[in-house]
């Protein structure tokens, strides 16, 4: 199988989405994003990544129902394929493996 290749905004992006379940539309991923690294990010930038990730087969959408609250149009939510569910756990495993093979003496220069 071929390996996926994910940049870094693009994991976060993933992540967010699958932290987010049912409840990830554009607005509450880069609110999410937002809390969680402290990076200011537009929600144009969350947006064409959100659909690079679909285009690449790791995110599907749906169309909610209207609300008044958003003068009658509808959020479309995101959800992690099993293409995307096995690309972020290749992801982890490598980064596992990379933290897993520093010398400790590596650690400890870093203040752990």
């Amino acid at each position: 199988m071929k390996r996926a290749f994910l940049g870094e905004f693009e994991e976060i992006v993933l992540l967010t989405v699958a932290v987010l379940d049912e409840g990830a539309y554009g607005v509450t991923i880069t609110q999410e994003i937002e809390q969680k690294t402290g990076r200011s990010v537009g929600f144009s930038t969350v947006h064409t990544t959100l659909q690079r990730l679909a285009e690449k087969g790791f995110l599907t959408s749906t169309m909610g129902g209207a609300t008044a609250e958003r003068g009658g149009r509808r959020k479309r939510f995101f959800t992690v394929t099993a293409t995307g569910r096995r690309a972020l756990q290749e992801v982890r495993q490598i980064r596992e493996e990379l933290w897993g093979a520093l010398p400790p003496q590596t650690l400890q220069l870093m203040g752990n």
